[in-house]
């Protein structure tokens, strides 16, 4: 007698890995972007139709179940091959001619891909990107997920998984109300900061970690009360004299197009920047392409942005 066995989708597995790796359904469900009660009717098919039990739930937690442990690898296995025959198939076509999957942190996005992707599209027509942002570390781990095709981002940890190529040095710009003793210097002495306070974003955000470092190397106080959304909401508060911030140059550069509330300035004789890199994975099949798209984004960049990035200084990553 033979049995008719159903295959389960590739969505089920991806779920199943998914709450496999949170081991909490709201969180796998968001991380998916599905609800909850779509997740949870997929992994019950998916049981149904494996006929083993893969989670173990109860009022304080799941927990992968005997059988789950020992689908896992089998289910992350058909992932990474679903996802390398698709970068097959892209790369057996004109790479000019794919959409990638571009990832970019919201402090960085909104203010360099308007200035750079008319000349891209310009020079490679038929390239086109699907744009997600994320943190840094997030668009990492993303990446390495498959997630993301490639990332725009500024890493400062190495990877042996991860390609990069430097892009540019982005200045950071200090802020102050316009009102502030200190506000008509275009060089400020870092230690005139001793003390005070400044304030930054979110600690979800990559660049929160760097204005802290940067405020404890010159015992500047962080203020953890008001802490910005995002760009805007920073400088909103300092206009309204609640402290002083760094900003990105490239935010300067994009939207402070009336600064007459703000002071902007530097640190003398202390150059904060922070570097960003175009990153893929190693084992792309589209590697050779990303890296001469690496170098038209840099030759743009330093026609467009040269008053507000640096391209000439990079390091090598």
């Amino acid at each position: 007698m033979q049995l008719n066995y159903k295959m389960p989708s590739l969505n089920q597995i991806r779920y199943f890995v998914s709450v496999a790796r949170h081991l909490n359904f709201r969180r796998a469900a968001q991380a998916l972007g599905i609800s909850q009660p779509t997740l949870t009717s997929q992994i019950n098919a998916l049981e149904a139709t494996l006929g083993v039990v893969l989670f173990e739930r109860s009022r304080s937690g799941t927990l992968l179940s005997s059988q789950g442990r020992a689908l896992l690898h089998s289910a992350e296995a058909v992932l990474h091959a679903s996802q390398e025959l698709g970068e097959v198939a892209r790369s057996l076509s004109d790479g000019e001619n794919t959409t990638y999957r571009l990832g970019i942190p919201p402090t960085l996005g909104p203010y360099l891909l308007p200035h750079i992707l008319p000349d891209i599209h310009l020079a490679r027509p038929g390239l086109k990107f699907y744009v997600r942002e994320a943190a840094p570390r997030q668009l990492q781990q993303g990446l390495l997920a498959g997630e993301y095709d490639l990332i725009l981002s500024p890493m400062s940890n190495q990877n042996s998984q991860i390609q990069v190529q430097p892009l540019f040095l982005e200045p950071l710009k200090f802020v102050l109300p316009s009102d502030h003793a200190l506000a008509g210097y275009d060089y400020i002495q870092p230690t005139a900061i001793r003390g005070e306070k400044v304030l930054t974003l979110e600690d979800r955000h990559h660049f929160h970690y760097q204005v802290q470092e940067i405020c404890l190397q010159l015992g500047a106080n962080v203020d953890r009360d008001y802490e910005g959304t995002s760009l805007d909401t920073l400088r909103q508060m300092v206009v309204m004299g609640m402290g002083m911030a760094f900003l990105p140059g490239l935010y300067v550069h994009s939207e402070l197009h009336k600064p007459e509330a703000l002071h902007v300035c530097e640190l003398a004789d202390m150059p904060i920047v922070r570097q960003h890199v175009l990153a893929w994975r190693n084992t792309s099949p589209a590697r050779a392409f990303f890296r001469d798209l690496a170098s038209l984004m840099r030759s743009v960049i330093e026609q467009r942005l040269s008053d507000a990035v640096s391209v000439s200084d990079l390091t090598d990553v």
